[in-house]
């Protein structure tokens, strides 16, 4: 079994040391760049008028420089991928304290009307999201969400798969994560979906070849002048003619490029994270399914990201103002960089989303592959086709403390219903959530916080948690009517686990102990399968008439004045209510 504490702390030391080394390093770096420079420009001071030595030192110069800078480009990428290890490691061991507060919450993924999600705090603060999700990419992360609430059931043990390979390649993931966090990307995966659909080629086809000529008479110009063939004023006019012919696309080439200047993050980002995909080996079914989709036998798909990249990266260039000018003089730099640009859209725009959708993928699942391995002592259900939905022996809720957590066991088989009742505050809800979050969990391959764990399949939908809505004048009631309505019209077309909790609160005891008994009573005999919980006693009646119904509580009482709960789930009816004791224990009565 791993030691996630141990294991953490152990990669901040080692990034930390690594970390001293690049930036003595990076000291060094600095230094020779300005050396170089000094050289140079003494060269070029004591080598003037002469237009040879002048010319030479210009180019060797600039070559040493450009080395140089890539160098101590690639020593501070290095450095920032190290900080950001640290802080991935250091984010971890905060986790292990209950500190979640530098974690996205999901709150926009928050919807009152699915199946299951508001009633469990899948999503917002503090919710299951917040404290699994380690996603880097937006895609990743509304992929996340979208695996947290598509309710699916298929290829169960395939997950598990997938989560327990990715668990056991940790410096992976985090290498994946630290990659993808030191690029901000600011537009998302659709945005550029639709540029590509949309975009219209423009570059005339005289333009596409005329730059590759342009540069070729270029650089004759420059020995010649170089040899003093030709006067510096001959020289400059070439210089101006070229920019006069890039003079004449300059709108269609803004318009390019502040499209494409947009989108060159995530190519930045992309093409390195697809790069970390193809040299992996993975055991798990699912991951190399997923890896084949990037791996082309004629070029990697990494490769193919990183051409425009590069691409967008030289277009960007232009931004320079002393480049710009002699890049598009000399070799008509914006014409070119736009027809390059429109060349891999048209030949690879139907593969790249594709490419983006493995990345969310990969993204989402090592969130969850994470998780996995904080949780060494949490079990993965063995998947069943036994009557028996659920068989479970110390579960718990996974976001609750060891030290906080009661653990129940729990077994109910198919078509069979729980009434809980208890007292206030005694455990109820909670427990419901805990059945429920552990049915969300098993579905998507998770490991569950429990001893043990024998999971038939089912999908999941609840009523737990209603409120009225000013803006759709929906009452109170008529919302939970609503929802009761849809759990009704579920049934007819698959199999579901039902947990409500004190359903038809909007009404008065009477009525609502007779609708609740008629609800319960359309469930079983719809074959349903799940948990109700109510303070309503009355309810607990029908289980003599129904022998698919049985009783369980929690229990509360009162010792020496004082209230105690155990919090354990227990066969039959609660005798002991608890909110005249608190009402006078609290002086409110």
């Amino acid at each position: 079994m791993n030691n996630p504490h141990k294991y953490y702390r152990e990669q901040i030391a080692l990034h930390t040391l690594s970390l001293k080394k690049v930036k003595r390093q990076l000291a060094v770096s600095s230094t020779v760049r300005l050396l170089v420079f000094l050289a140079g420009s003494i060269t070029l001071y004591f080598g003037y008028p002469n237009a040879q030595i002048i010319m030479a030192s210009i180019v060797l110069g600039s070559i040493a420089f450009i080395f140089l800078v890539t160098r101590h480009s690639n020593l501070t990428y290095t450095k920032n991928k190290l900080t950001k290890l640290i802080q991935i490691n250091q984010l971890e061991l905060a986790v292990f304290k209950d500190d979640i507060s530098n974690l996205d919450t999901g709150k926009e993924f928050i919807d009152p009307s699915h199946a299951y999600s508001h009633d469990i705090d899948l999503f917002g603060h503090k919710s299951f999201f917040q404290y699994a999700n380690r996603t880097v990419t937006l895609a990743g992360k509304n992929k996340l969400a979208s695996i947290l609430t598509a309710n699916s059931i298929l290829d169960i043990e395939q997950k598990q798969d997938t989560i327990k390979n990715l668990s056991k390649l940790p410096e992976w993931r985090q290498e994946f994560s630290a990659i993808a966090s030191l690029v901000t990307v600011s537009v998302s995966i659709s945005v550029i979906q639709k540029w590509f659909q949309n975009y219209t080629s423009w570059v005339p086809k005289m333009m596409q070849i005329l730059p590759f000529v342009f540069s070729g008479i270029s650089v004759v110009m420059l020995i010649l002048l170089f040899l003093n063939s030709i006067t510096f004023n001959m020289f400059l006019i070439w210089l101006f003619i070229g920019l006069g012919v890039t003079g004449t696309q300059i709108k269609k080439i803004n318009v390019l490029y502040r499209e494409s200047n947009q989108v060159k993050d995530t190519f930045e980002q992309y093409y390195k994270l697809v790069d970390k995909i193809e040299n992996t080996v993975f055991d798990a079914p699912f991951l190399q399914e997923k890896q084949q989709l990037v791996i082309n036998e004629k070029e990697k798909a990494s490769a193919i990201l990183k051409q425009f990249a590069s691409i967008l990266n030289a277009f960007d260039q232009r931004n320079n103002m002393l480049f710009g000018i002699f890049a598009n003089g000399l070799m008509l730099w914006d014409i070119l960089q736009s027809y390059r640009i429109e060349q891999w859209i048209a030949k690879n725009q139907d593969k790249v989303m594709q490419w983006f959708e493995v990345i969310a993928f990969f993204d989402a699942y090592n969130s969850l592959g994470n998780f996995a391995f904080n949780h060494p002592d949490y079990v993965y259900p063995n998947i069943s086709s036994e009557n028996i939905i659920l068989k479970a022996e110390e579960l718990g809720h996974p976001l609750l403390s060891n030290q906080k957590r009661i653990d129940n066991d729990i077994t109910i088989s198919r078509e069979q219903f729980f009434i809980i009742t208890g007292a206030n505050m005694a455990g109820k809800s909670t427990f419901l959530r805990t059945v429920a979050l552990q049915i969300v969990m098993s579905n998507i391959g998770l490991p569950i916080c429990a001893k043990s764990c024998e999971y038939r399949p089912i999908k999941l939908i609840s009523s737990m948690r209603t409120s009225d809505s000013l803006s759709d004048e929906a009452s109170y009631f008529f919302s939970e009517l609503t929802q009761l309505k849809k759990i009704v019209d579920k049934l007819e077309d698959d199999e579901y686990f039902i947990i409500l909790d004190e359903i038809l609160k909007g009404t008065n005891s009477k009525d609502k102990a007779a609708g609740s008994r008629k609800f319960v009573e359309k469930l079983v005999a719809a074959t349903a399968t799940g948990i109700i919980a109510t303070h309503d006693l009355s309810l607990c009646e029908i289980a003599s008439d129904l022998p698919q119904v049985q009783n369980r509580f929690f229990d509360a009482q009162i010792i020496n004045d004082e209230l105690y709960f155990d919090y354990k789930f227990k066969d039959g009816i609660c005798q002991n209510m608890n909110a005249s004791f608190l009402l006078k224990k609290m002086g409110i009565v």
